[in-house]
């Protein structure tokens, strides 16, 4: 059977499907449950400094074989609380990357020095959440914070740092770019599009938000071309997320140029066993192409070998270089 493992970052996977963050990171149970069913590891709930309620009800509205609308607000029990939860997901032996959120360059450094702490893998800096004022893509979608942000945490820890780029921008790349600047060590693309649903009979917005974001089969497209572009752009590793639900949408991921995928919304269906689905579906469909290694195909779809040695080999600990100053 092809050979699935690979390492993102530095950080050692049995295979590359991962836990997104979302709403099955929420426990340290359900991300037990997760490498258990099959994940090769896990992404935690997005963390903030201080506990967060979220948005008041409706958050969630499925949207039939289109995908799902939310707009939780990022409710989380703050860092203080959840490292009880990343400890029992670790004792199941899952690799663990913590999601954070802020506002400002300091906060995040501060947060993600906390977060260190737990004994997580890596950081994953959600900097494109699309519906939560102050956070997310609202300081996400310019490139100069990005940088400025990135560059605070990989100078804070001594962990990979995996930036979470928005699609709901002019120029994904541009972001992925910035990102690499500061000194992130692989990108993770992409959060949720942008969307609103409205009650006709009500005349009002589904969502009590208003405006949500759009997970689901519907943005697949989007997140392949998010890779793509990327891929082109950088030499650091991509994580590829949005829409994935079997072997072959993985596959697209991977020849786009993603080195792993990350699966949220489809478990809604089947639950964390199709992980287990997936992965047994890989290595048979690699093996039918021919491909021995998972990590050999990367961007193969692009007709070249990736554009850096970075890409293929683990990506080394390193601080970012120094702003330059304007002339």
């Amino acid at each position: 059977m092809a050979d699935l493992t690979v390492e993102l970052a530095g950080v050692p996977l049995r295979n590359p499907l991962l836990l997104a963050s979302g709403i099955w990171g929420e426990t340290g149970a359900s991300m037990a449950a997760a490498y258990a069913a099959g994940a090769g590891g896990v992404v935690t709930k997005s963390i903030g400094a201080e506990p967060r309620s979220g948005y008041p009800n409706p958050t969630v509205e499925p949207l039939g074989p289109v995908g799902l609308l939310n707009a939780m607000g990022l409710p989380n029990p703050g860092i203080d609380e959840y490292p009880a939860e990343i400890e029992v997901a670790r004792a199941s032996g899952a690799p663990v990357i913590g999601s954070i959120f802020a506002a400002a360059p300091r906060e995040f450094a501060a947060l993600a020095r906390r977060m260190a702490g737990t004994g997580v893998v890596a950081l994953e800096l959600n900097l494109s959440c699309p519906h939560a004022h102050g956070y997310g893509s609202e300081i996400g979608s310019d490139p100069r914070r990005v940088e400025r942000i990135v560059r605070s945490v990989v100078a804070a820890v001594d962990l990979p740092v995996l930036a979470k780029i928005t699609p709901n921008t002019a120029d994904p790349a541009g972001l992925a770019r910035a990102a690499e600047r500061g000194g992130a060590h692989a990108i993770s693309a992409i959060n949720t599009v942008r969307a609103l649903g409205i009650d006709v009979t009500l005349a009002r917005p589904i969502l009590a938000h208003g405006l949500g974001g759009l997970s689901g089969p519907a943005i697949k497209p989007v997140g392949l071309a998010c890779v793509w572009q990327i891929f082109e752009a950088v030499r650091i590793p991509i994580v590829g997320i949005g829409g994935i639900a079997s072997a072959d949408d993985a596959l697209e991921y991977l020849l786009a140029g993603a080195r792993a995928v990350q699966i949220g919304t489809a478990l809604s269906g089947p639950g964390v066993a199709l992980f287990g689905t997936i992965a047994r579906d890989l290595a048979s469909r690699l093996d039918a192409l021919g491909i021995d290694r998972w990590e050999e195909a990367v961007g193969r779809a692009h007709g070249r070998p990736p554009s850096s040695a970075v890409q293929q080999a683990p990506a080394r600990l390193r601080r970012p270089s120094k702003p330059r100053r304007a002339p």
